[in-house]
């Protein structure tokens, strides 16, 4: 299992109508609006590094209104 936080960046005031559409994606396991350089968070689990990409390139990056990602494994030291 492979999780990651996805840190995204909308249009000007999108933040909360983003955060909900992509909290019923599945493998989107909590999504949050938030305040400061990104305006959602986003916590991922995946089976694998390639299903991770998947979940972000076809499915979170097609919600309307984002205009960045930055996806950050979790690594488990």
């Amino acid at each position: 299992m492979v999780e990651a936080y996805v840190l995204i960046q909308t249009e000007v005031g999108k933040a909360a109508e983003v955060a909900q559409r992509i909290s019923e994606i599945q493998g989107v396991t909590q999504s949050e609006a938030v305040t400061g350089p990104y305006d959602a968070v986003v916590h991922t689990q995946a089976e694998d590094v390639d299903s991770l990409g998947k979940l972000v390139v076809a499915r979170i990056q097609a919600v309307e209104g984002i205009t960045r990602t930055l996806t950050c494994p979790v690594v488990k030291l």
